[in-house]
Formats: structure tokens, sequence, C-alpha cells
């Protein structure tokens, strides 16, 4: 009768030892699939983006966005630098296959003036003071900070392709008094 109760417990034992991997398996793929395929957690660097977003936010991106959809104008995006060593945040301002162009402190699609979602003019239109025509695959952007922001006026970033794209800045995570949807 005693070897039949330990011999209970140890199965016991073994049964919880096994639902408890069996657990933490399925916790690490959810927390996988997550990470590699829903969001990511990054941290804002610099201030080309502010009024929106500012030096040392945490931001998530939303990688399921664009493989289901496209991006949008005024989508904020997040994509590999041309260096390839930092993740660059910048608001998609031209679409695949229109004109850019940034005349006078303004800026024109297909030569008609956009109402810009930023207060501050284009005081330095870069390589848009003469149209940029986009391919059937890139999209032109601009930081909120247009002042402070290399982006694609500059031949450094240039025009992003569509498979640059690495996701959507979708929320501010952190600090705390700054939680909010990125607009």
């Amino acid at each position: 009768m005693a070897k039949r109760k330990k011999r209970k417990k140890i199965n016991s034992g073994m049964t919880s030892v096994l639902k408890m991997g069996i657990f933490l398996l399925i916790v690490l793929t959810i927390t996988y699939v997550i990470v590699t395929y829903v969001g990511r957690k990054t941290v804002v660097r610099g201030v080309s983006m502010q009024e929106t977003l500012y030096d040392g936010d945490n931001i998530i991106m939303d990688k399921l966005s664009y493989t289901i959809g496209e991006p949008k104008r005024f989508d904020v995006i997040c994509f590999k630098s041309y260096s390839e060593k930092e993740l660059l945040i910048k608001r998609i301002i031209g679409l695949p296959g229109e004109s850019v162009r940034i005349l006078a402190g303004k800026i024109y699609i297909d030569g008609k003036e956009i109402k810009d979602v930023c207060k501050d003019r284009v005081e330095n239109p870069g390589l848009a003071a003469g149209e940029i025509v986009l391919a059937d695959d890139e999209y032109f952007v601009l930081g909120d900070n247009r002042v402070e922001s290399i982006d694609s006026r500059y031949s450094e970033v240039g025009n992003i392709k569509k498979s640059e794209i690495l996701g959507k800045a979708s929320a501010v995570i952190y600090p705390f008094d700054r939680i909010r949807k990125i607009k």
C-alpha cells in the first residue's frame, strides 16, 4: 500500500511538471508569434518626430497592419535607416505612383497642395524642390519636426520602398503620462 501511494505521488509530480512544461511552451510560442509577426517595442531616438513623438518615447510598432493592408498617407512608420544600424520613424506623405514637390514651404501631391498634419512649414525642400515621382513601391516620408528631420528630402534616406517598411508606429506605451495611440 505504501508503494502505491509513493507511485501516485511520483506520477502526480511528473504530471504537474509536464503540465508546467506544456504551459511554458505555449507561452513561449505565443510570445514568439507576437514579437515576430504582430508587434514590437522600440524606442524613439532623436527629435525628428516632435511634437508627435519625443526622444526616449517607448512605442509599439504594429507589424501586421501592412501584411494585410497598405500604408496610408500620414501613417507614422518604422523602417531601417540607410546605415541599417537604427530604426527610423517618419510620417508618410507621398504614396506609390504620386509626384511630390515642396514649394514655398507647402507640400504638393500631383500638383495639388495637401493639408499637412504638421504646423511647421517645410523651410528646406531638399530633393523635393524639384518634382519627385514615386515608383509603384515607393513612399515619400517626412519627420514631423521638419527643421530637424533627415527624411526623404535628403539622399541619405530618399524614397522608402514598401519592403523596407517594418511596421506602423501605433501607440506610445512609456512614459506613462504620454500613453496614447499615435495619430
